[in-house]
């Protein structure tokens, strides 16, 4: 007969380290191996990521509206080496935003030595702008069914209207044939006070005021000067419109 001492022993030896000495049945759990740590990857500077960069700056810098889309008007070679980060920041901007631009910018790697570019940019800022789907007589609104949408370069087209345009008070001032684009030439602010009706004069002088009536010799848009006649004295003076029938005069 195995003596309980021997038996302990010959346990030991068949089932192996995992046994834990003592009462009991529990075993030993496994050891975890450690989580594995992703390096980030090196890459190489391509010719499209530095534009991507640019456009987002230039358009962030200029506050444009649309799809600027921009490339190299002569071949741009980037740095031959890889790195984990790149940083591309323009050092000069252009003076103005349009189809041709200058632009100086600093490309750095995380280990590489910085390398500084002057280049010219081919751009576009593509957006869509207003057309005339019929004939658009005097007094039409942005808001008419007779206009279209349309997409067009804002740069070669900088009279263009956008469609994002929403200020009220805009009418067309003079005949579009369809088919034609609207232009800022063709829009004004809608006349708050007409030639030939009686509109109220607030005269002010210091902490006085006068109103009195007079009669507006022509059309105008808030913020601008008209002629207004007194018709019992029928003096003449210019004022300023500040409402619907209504202007201004400092005294």
């Amino acid at each position: 007969m195995t003596s309980p001492k021997n038996l302990f022993v010959l346990c030991a030896i068949v089932c192996g380290p995992s046994l834990v000495v003592g009462a009991g049945t529990d075993t030993a759990a496994p050891a975890q191996a450690p989580a594995a740590v992703s390096a980030p990857m090196a890459t190489q500077l391509t010719p499209d990521r530095v534009l991507a960069s640019l456009s987002a700056d230039l358009k962030a810098r200029f506050n444009l509206e649309g799809d600027l889309q921009i490339d190299f008007a002569n071949a741009w070679l980037p740095p031959a080496g890889s790195s984990n980060s790149w940083k591309v920041a323009i050092l000069e901007y252009p003076s103005v935003a349009g189809s041709s631009m200058i632009v100086r910018f600093r490309v750095q790697g995380d280990s590489d030595p910085f390398s500084d570019s002057t280049v010219i940019l081919r751009a576009a800022l593509w957006r869509d702008a207003w057309f005339a789907r019929e004939p658009l007589a005097q007094g039409t609104t942005l808001d008419s069914p007779l206009l279209e949408p349309r997409r067009v370069d804002g740069f070669r087209m900088r009279d263009s209207i956008s469609v994002g345009t929403t200020d009220a008070d805009l009418i067309v001032t003079r005949t579009v044939q369809a088919g034609d684009m609207l232009s800022w030439h063709d829009m004004g602010h809608r006349p708050l006070v007409h030639k030939g009706e009686l509109v109220d004069v607030s005269a002010c002088t210091g902490m006085l005021r006068v109103t009195m009536k007079g009669v507006a010799l022509k059309d105008g848009a808030l913020g601008e000067i008209v002629t207004v006649r007194n018709p019992e004295s029928l003096k003449t003076i210019p004022a300023m419109v500040v409402g619907d029938n209504r202007v201004e005069i400092h005294l």
